[in-house]
Protein backbone atom coordinates (compact mmCIF):
# COMPACT_ATOMS: atom_id res chain seq x y z
CA UNK A 1 0.00 0.00 0.00
CA UNK A 2 1.42 3.36 -1.01
CA UNK A 3 1.65 6.30 1.34
CA UNK A 4 3.39 7.30 4.52
CA UNK A 5 2.62 7.15 8.19
CA UNK A 6 3.54 9.45 11.05
CA UNK A 7 6.38 7.85 13.05
CA UNK A 8 7.35 9.00 16.51
CA UNK A 9 10.13 7.45 18.58
CA UNK A 10 10.29 8.76 22.12
CA UNK A 11 11.93 7.90 25.43
CA UNK A 12 11.50 9.40 28.88
CA UNK A 13 14.36 11.80 28.06
CA UNK A 14 13.54 13.00 24.55
CA UNK A 15 11.80 12.72 21.21
CA UNK A 16 14.36 11.22 18.83
CA UNK A 17 12.24 10.96 15.68
CA UNK A 18 9.01 12.64 14.65
CA UNK A 19 8.68 12.28 10.89
CA UNK A 20 6.74 10.73 8.05
CA UNK A 21 7.95 7.23 7.17
CA UNK A 22 7.46 4.87 4.25
CA UNK A 23 8.05 1.82 6.47
CA UNK A 24 9.40 0.97 9.91
CA UNK A 25 10.71 -2.41 11.09
CA UNK A 26 10.06 -2.92 14.82
CA UNK A 27 11.57 -5.57 17.14
CA UNK A 28 8.37 -6.81 18.79
CA UNK A 29 8.39 -9.29 21.65
CA UNK A 30 6.69 -11.90 19.45
CA UNK A 31 9.05 -11.17 16.57
CA UNK A 32 10.10 -8.45 14.20
CA UNK A 33 7.29 -6.77 12.23
CA UNK A 34 7.08 -4.15 9.48
CA UNK A 35 4.67 -1.23 9.69
CA UNK A 36 3.38 0.43 6.52
CA UNK A 37 0.60 2.99 5.97
CA UNK A 38 -2.76 1.29 6.42
CA UNK A 39 -1.48 -1.22 9.00
CA UNK A 40 -4.07 -2.79 11.29
CA UNK A 41 -4.09 -1.44 14.88
CA UNK A 42 -1.59 -3.29 17.10
CA UNK A 43 0.06 -2.77 20.46
CA UNK A 44 3.28 -4.70 21.09
CA UNK A 45 5.96 -4.74 23.74
CA UNK A 46 9.51 -4.37 22.46
CA UNK A 47 12.40 -6.75 22.78
CA UNK A 48 15.94 -5.41 22.62
CA UNK A 49 16.85 -4.76 19.01
CA UNK A 50 17.06 -2.22 16.22
CA UNK A 51 14.23 -0.12 14.86
CA UNK A 52 14.91 0.42 11.16
CA UNK A 53 12.94 3.34 9.70
CA UNK A 54 12.79 4.25 6.04
CA UNK A 55 11.74 7.89 6.23
CA UNK A 56 10.03 9.88 3.52
CA UNK A 57 12.54 11.08 0.95
CA UNK A 58 14.73 7.98 1.25
CA UNK A 59 16.48 8.80 4.54
CA UNK A 60 17.13 5.81 6.80
CA UNK A 61 17.35 5.89 10.60
CA UNK A 62 18.41 2.93 12.74
CA UNK A 63 17.99 3.06 16.50
CA UNK A 64 18.95 0.49 19.12
CA UNK A 65 16.14 0.13 21.68
CA UNK A 66 15.80 -1.73 24.95
CA UNK A 67 12.33 -2.12 26.44
CA UNK A 68 9.11 -0.24 25.83
CA UNK A 69 6.17 -0.69 23.52
CA UNK A 70 4.84 0.22 20.08
CA UNK A 71 1.35 1.40 19.23
CA UNK A 72 0.34 1.07 15.58
CA UNK A 73 -2.63 2.63 13.83
CA UNK A 74 -3.51 2.92 10.13
CA UNK A 75 -1.72 6.26 9.79
CA UNK A 76 0.76 6.35 12.70
CA UNK A 77 3.34 4.43 14.70
CA UNK A 78 4.37 5.57 18.15
CA UNK A 79 7.25 3.80 19.87
CA UNK A 80 7.86 4.50 23.55
CA UNK A 81 11.31 3.12 24.35
CA UNK A 82 12.79 2.81 27.83
CA UNK A 83 16.28 3.29 26.39
CA UNK A 84 17.48 4.13 22.88
CA UNK A 85 20.70 4.91 21.04
CA UNK A 86 20.80 6.28 17.51
CA UNK A 87 23.19 4.02 15.59
CA UNK A 88 24.65 7.11 13.91
CA UNK A 89 25.85 8.16 17.39
CA UNK A 90 27.14 4.73 18.38
CA UNK A 91 30.86 4.62 19.09
CA UNK A 92 33.14 1.96 20.56
CA UNK A 93 32.80 3.21 24.16
CA UNK A 94 29.00 3.41 24.02
CA UNK A 95 28.80 -0.06 22.48
CA UNK A 96 31.13 -1.48 25.14
CA UNK A 97 29.00 0.09 27.88
CA UNK A 98 25.82 -1.35 26.39
CA UNK A 99 27.43 -4.80 26.15
CA UNK A 100 28.55 -4.60 29.78
CA UNK A 101 25.04 -3.61 30.88
CA UNK A 102 23.48 -6.44 28.85
CA UNK A 103 25.84 -8.95 30.49
CA UNK A 104 24.82 -7.62 33.92
CA UNK A 105 21.15 -7.95 33.00
CA UNK A 106 21.80 -11.55 31.95
CA UNK A 107 23.57 -12.31 35.24
CA UNK A 108 20.69 -10.75 37.22
CA UNK A 109 17.89 -12.38 35.18
CA UNK A 110 15.29 -14.00 37.42
CA UNK A 111 13.35 -15.97 34.81
CA UNK A 112 13.67 -17.53 31.36
CA UNK A 113 12.04 -14.59 29.57
CA UNK A 114 14.56 -12.15 31.05
CA UNK A 115 17.46 -14.49 30.17
CA UNK A 116 16.23 -14.88 26.59
CA UNK A 117 15.81 -11.11 26.15
CA UNK A 118 19.26 -10.42 27.62
CA UNK A 119 20.89 -13.08 25.40
CA UNK A 120 19.20 -11.64 22.29
CA UNK A 121 20.41 -8.16 23.22
CA UNK A 122 23.97 -9.43 23.74
CA UNK A 123 23.97 -11.20 20.37
CA UNK A 124 22.61 -8.10 18.66
CA UNK A 125 25.32 -5.93 20.26
CA UNK A 126 28.03 -8.39 19.24
CA UNK A 127 26.75 -8.29 15.66
CA UNK A 128 26.82 -4.48 15.72
CA UNK A 129 30.39 -4.56 17.05
CA UNK A 130 31.46 -6.98 14.30
CA UNK A 131 29.93 -4.69 11.67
Amino acid sequence: MAGTLKFELVSPERILISADADQVIVPGMEGQFTVLAGHAPVISTLRPGVIDAQLEGGRRRRVLVRGGFAEVGPDRLTVLAQHMIDLDDLDHDTLSGELELANRLLADAKDDDARIAANEHIEHLKALRAA
